[in-house]
């Protein structure tokens, strides 16, 4: 290996584990996979560290797909002053036919699309941002999951022949009349329940 050659890493990451392949930037060089490590920071601070002491001339490119466990991979490679770049599994060119997907063939096509410069990363938000966006996506989640439960309840009570003279629905007056009025009547049948 040259003196300013690149060394691409493919990471396959999920929650316990990642496969790890690497290419050389020389011609002709192919894929190789590298083995299965840990997901956590002191495996992949292990994986820079013997990268390193095997291409010492090389700068280390990492690149993964995102998924639900966030970037700290990302967070953590850069911290470590390596080059990492994210990326879209939707944006990941795939070979018409090619239907076998396992992490190792994922890890190895990563690191030799990264070579071959066919894949486009994808924006890392700042901590702060990403935690705006969970938020965001939670409440989101509870106010669709609130309306839900406002409509089951609403054909409970129509499935019972529960009716209110109140027109503003889920209003502080509508909400007195569901509380005293359940105190007031016989126990709903739930068995008619149909959610």
């Amino acid at each position: 290996m040259n003196k300013h050659s690149i060394l691409f890493i493919g990471l396959d990451t999920h929650k316990t584990f990642t496969e790890v392949a690497y290419i050389e930037d020389v011609r002709g060089a192919k894929p190789q996979h590298l083995g299965r490590i840990l997901s956590n920071k002191s495996a992949f601070k292990k994986l820079v560290r013997q990268l390193q002491s095997k291409y010492p001339q090389a700068t280390l490119h990492f690149v993964y797909e995102a998924g639900p466990c966030g970037y700290w991979i990302y967070r953590l490679l850069t911290s470590l002053h390596q080059c990492c770049y994210v990326i879209a599994p939707s944006l990941i060119p795939k070979k018409p036919g090619d239907r076998v997907k396992t992490d190792k063939r994922d890890a190895l096509n990563l690191a030799k699309l990264l070579k071959s410069e066919d894949l486009t990363p994808i924006y890392v938000p700042e901590p702060e941002d990403e935690a705006m966006r969970d938020l965001s996506r939670a409440r989101e989640t509870t106010m669709k999951d609130l309306k839900d439960a406002k409509y089951q309840l609403k054909a409970l009570l129509l499935r019972n022949n529960i009716n209110t003279t109140i027109k503003d629905n889920w209003s502080s007056q509508h909400l007195r009349w569901l509380a005293e009025s359940q105190k007031s009547r016989t126990p709903i049948n739930l068995n008619n329940c149909n959610s």
